[in-house]
């Protein structure tokens, strides 16, 4: 089915982090049953449909070359790459951390650390080069996850270690380049700017180096002072080692296995207490007919 470009972004609505909420602490979303009308999938709904059926559904239209969003690049990389090479019980996975000037799409951590930066087909390009220098003194590693679009840019303006994927037209993930593993190259003064004072603590004890005990006021500076004197290999694998004992996602397996795949890539991006992680479960399998009069 050919879609128009409201319709579209109808689709691509559903998958925002405020529908999410909406669903999990209200357990239905009047934006999300406005979305459902205007996008034009099965109405009436199948009586046998849940919502989630439903939202797999938008998604498999979402998926279309051409149409693919952020978000749609997102949820292959948690699905393909984080739930299918790794496992939230021995990696982390973290959205939007700051890494100098910028903040990273996602980041994986698990012995090492790598940054994916995504450039989907509706993207430009003109952060991209400022982007790349930030992470690269944070993150041990840099993949950028792209179209065919705009592949040749990417590979003739990357540096060489950096690494590029692509989202085929097919909705598998290639390999073009792969990105190079230099925890030398980061700058430890960075790696302090993505920490909390807490974590960067953790990475001074792991390395036998005490906290500065000075006021809350003159904290950050006395740790960037510290920072400054560190190795960078020695301070970026005390950094993985912290943040994925702070950050950890390990409570979290049980909880994104049952959401629908379409979906997982927000759960893992959107935090939620138990209570409202059960709700939303319970509202996902609930007849997708009953979501068009939430609107």
């Amino acid at each position: 089915m050919r879609r128009d470009q409201s319709e579209l972004s109808a689709l691509s609505r559903l998958f925002s982090a405020t529908v999410f909420r909406e669903l999990a602490k209200q357990g239905h979303s009047q934006l999300a049953g406005r979305l459902l009308s205007q996008s034009r999938l099965p109405q009436p709904m199948n009586s046998s449909l849940t919502l989630s059926d439903v939202l797999d559904q938008a998604f498999q239209a979402l998926k279309v070359s051409g149409c693919r969003d952020e978000y749609v690049y997102r949820s292959a990389l948690i699905n393909k790459i984080v739930l299918g090479r790794h496992s939230l019980r021995t990696a982390t996975v973290l959205n939007e951390l700051r890494a100098g000037r910028c903040k990273v799409d996602a980041a994986v951590l698990n012995g090492t650390s790598t940054a994916y930066e995504i450039k989907s087909e509706r993207d430009s390009l003109g952060r991209l080069a400022d982007q790349v220098e930030n992470y690269r003194n944070v993150f041990a590693s840099v993949n950028i996850l792209t179209s065919s679009v705009h592949l040749k840019h990417v590979l003739s303006t990357m540096p060489e270690d950096v690494g590029v994927m692509v989202l085929t037209d097919r909705y598998t993930l290639r390999t073009v380049r792969t990105p190079k593993n230099l925890p030398e190259r980061t700058s430890p003064t960075t790696i302090l700017e993505s920490l909390r004072s807490n974590e960067a603590a953790s990475v001074l004890g792991e390395l036998g180096i005490r906290a500065p005990s000075v006021p809350n006021t003159q904290l950050r500076e006395a740790l960037r002072e510290e920072f400054s004197m560190l190795d960078p290999i020695a301070a970026h694998g005390a950094m993985v080692s912290t943040l994925k004992r702070t950050r950890s996602q390990y409570d979290l397996s049980s909880f994104i296995n049952r959401l629908p795949p379409s979906l997982r890539a927000a759960g893992l991006a959107t935090k939620l207490n138990a209570q409202e992680r059960a709700r939303i479960i319970d509202t996902l399998n609930a007849p997708a007919a009953t979501a068009l009069h939430w609107s």
